[in-house]
């Protein structure tokens, strides 16, 4: 499992770096062939048992974060989110601002507010880094600087905590299958992309390179077993599984694919679940409007607190997704 690495590892949407030299690194050993594409997607071959069709996994890289839009005169920096991140789960924070400079995310003290229910938005935070002036500031920091989260990964008997899990999540699960796997049915493409979170922006690049016959995206979704949330508003439940999708935002699931997913999971009787709710987008999206229109499936780890600063995984959810995923690509049985 490569899950606390991943996690801790700062890499917002179009500054991937860290996290593919990471991946680069684990996957030297384990594959056919392997390369960066020009956009920063990493993409992985394994050679199948049979060469008559090609099928290709994907998890993004990429992670919610911030991105510094000025330098203010008392030499705190203004901030504007990059991918959906929602200016309240960032109050009070701790920051990398870049790959040295560390602050907290602050803004008027609840003391001085004088209209408490006041809805928080990006214009009222500053990162303050410590520095007293736009002159000194400007020493360490410049506009178009990246802000990633600092959070421990913590774990423990059940649960595993950290930032970035949707999809480091993804990115683990791939990583393990590609070290466990002795030889795929067929010919498998494990692709490791770049910016999901703004805009499914480098799986197109990817079906136009690899070609399959079928994609199935690996991700971390949203979890409804939160506070002050109706069981039936739930999408997902920790400890029932991984989640299989049949439509999201974008996209309804090729139901040859969906049906696929479901009889494999049963015969290899491995818990899973249902996607109850349809909000929220992947990359099947873009794989289906691209090309051909790539049919795609999608497999997901439930994770409460996702796009925030910190994120709840259940152990046997993630356990459970890389049994299905080692099965997807040991029988081949998700192309039609």
């Amino acid at each position: 499992m490569h899950l606390q690495e991943l996690s801790e590892i700062s890499g917002v949407s179009g500054q991937e770096e860290r996290v593919r030299e990471y991946i680069k690194e684990k996957v030297s050993s384990v594959a056919s062939e392997f390369w960066t594409d020009a956009l920063g997607n990493l993409l992985v071959l394994r050679k199948g048992k049979k060469n008559s069709k090609k099928l290709l996994l994907a998890a993004h890289m990429d992670e919610v974060g911030m991105m510094v839009t000025r330098i203010n005169d008392d030499g705190t920096l203004s901030v504007m989110p990059v991918g959906g991140l929602r200016p309240l789960v960032v109050l009070g924070k701790h920051v990398r601002v870049g790959n040295e400079v560390v602050g907290v995310v602050g803004t008027r003290p609840i003391h001085l507010q004088r209209d408490q229910k006041k809805k928080v938005e990006w214009s009222d935070l500053q990162v303050d880094c410590g520095f007293t002036s736009k002159e000194e500031a400007k020493k360490h920091v410049k506009v178009g600087t990246y802000v990633s989260f600092i959070t421990r990964f913590l774990e423990g008997n059940t649960y595993f905590s950290g930032k970035a899990f949707d999809d480091r999540g993804g990115c683990s699960v791939l990583l393990d299958v590609l070290e466990r796997i002795e030889k795929p049915m067929y010919d498998t493409v494990f692709a490791f992309v770049v910016q999901e979170e703004t805009g499914l922006r480098g799986s197109t690049v990817v079906a136009e390179q690899v070609k399959p016959d079928v994609a199935i995206v690996v991700e971390t979704t949203t979890a409804g077993d939160v506070p002050e949330l109706e069981d039936y508003h739930w999408a997902t439940h920790l400890g029932d599984g991984p989640a299989i999708t049949f439509m999201h935002r974008g996209y309804v699931v090729d139901p040859r694919i969906f049906e696929r997913l479901i009889a494999l999971a049963k015969r290899e009787k491995v818990p899973f679940q249902y996607k109850m709710r349809t909000a929220g987008g992947t990359d099947a999206a873009r794989f289906a409007r691209s090309l051909y229109g790539l049919p795609s499936g999608v497999v997901s780890i439930p994770c409460r607190y996702i796009h925030s600063p910190v994120s709840v995984m259940h152990r046997d959810d993630y356990l459970h997704t890389v049994e299905l995923v080692e099965k997807i690509v040991e029988t081949g049985e998700v192309i039609p």
